[in-house]
């Protein structure tokens, strides 16, 4: 696994003092950049007026999902696309802004645009396979979990802090139709940490080894982080180490996508996140 990363995305809501580019500028330094322009696939999740609204939203300065918007963001959301689609070609881990799932079919939300991974996922499903979702972001992925939560093809886990935004996902959410037991959410109390995460962890990849996936993308949010700004859990390095580590001895085809974390260590939780599914090779 390697890291998919380009320099654009440091330029959309620079400043921003809670999802800015301080979030992953040190991944600028010692790192190759990749560009893939995503935008011919956004539309395998979102409507067409989703994406006509996103670039009107860009091109003239307005405020979407409490993001201020300009241009560049739109390059970057774009770019974030296709390098989530990359990612899960590649079995990488695409290091990208905006994030990605909270955002619904026609709906911005929670500094998301377009849902990354759920883009890249239903790209893998048009293609015949069947993917598992493990989201650790601390917020629940609320627009990953409708945009599947119908399908038998996507199992979704979602292992996040409770009582929380965006206030979905607790654990009656199992899906609808044909995808009744397909979603399962994982709400874990303030204060949990890696324990808890693990824990979680391993109850979402017994379940994915029942449903056989054929590619398995992590929404690898990581403001479970003990020096998190927004929310209260107590992940640590090792934490990010051993479930990278679980998901690559029980799977070959992993790939993941850059979600939250609103601290300056997002590239050494990275890191050890990849060094654990690496640890096999």
């Amino acid at each position: 696994m390697d890291i998919l990363f380009n320099s654009k995305f440091l330029l959309h809501n620079a400043e921003s003092y809670a999802e800015g580019r301080y979030r992953i500028e040190d991944f600028a330094s010692n790192t190759e950049e990749v560009d893939h322009n995503g935008e011919p696939y956004i539309t395998l999740v979102h409507s067409e007026s989703h994406l006509g609204l996103v670039r009107d939203a860009c091109m003239n300065y307005r405020v979407l999902a409490e993001v201020s918007l300009s241009p560049e963001s739109y390059q970057a959301a774009c770019s974030a696309v296709g390098l989530a689609v990359l990612a899960a070609e590649r079995s990488d881990f695409a290091v990208v802004r905006p994030p990605g799932h909270h955002a619904k079919p026609d709906q911005a939300a929670g500094f998301c645009l377009f849902n990354n991974i759920a883009i890249a996922t239903q790209k893998q499903v048009n293609e015949g396979k069947k993917v598992f979702i493990l989201d650790i972001d601390g917020h629940h992925g609320d627009g990953t979990q409708q945009i599947f939560y119908d399908s038998d093809q996507v199992l979704y886990c979602s292992i996040h802090q409770q009582f929380v935004y965006p206030g979905s996902g607790d654990t009656h959410e199992t899906g609808e139709g044909a995808g009744i037991g397909y979603t399962k959410n994982f709400p874990l109390s303030q204060g949990s940490g890696d324990r808890e995460l693990l824990e979680a962890v391993d109850e979402a990849i017994q379940r994915a080894t029942d449903f056989k996936p054929d590619v398995v993308g992590v929404s690898a949010g990581f403001d479970g982080y003990i020096k998190d700004r927004l929310l209260g859990l107590n992940y640590t390095l090792d934490g990010y180490y051993q479930c990278g580590r679980r998901l690559s001895q029980s799977f070959d085809h992993v790939f993941a996508v850059l979600e939250g974390g609103y601290h300056l260590d997002n590239r050494a939780c990275t890191e050890q996140f990849i060094r654990g599914v690496n640890s096999k090779l």
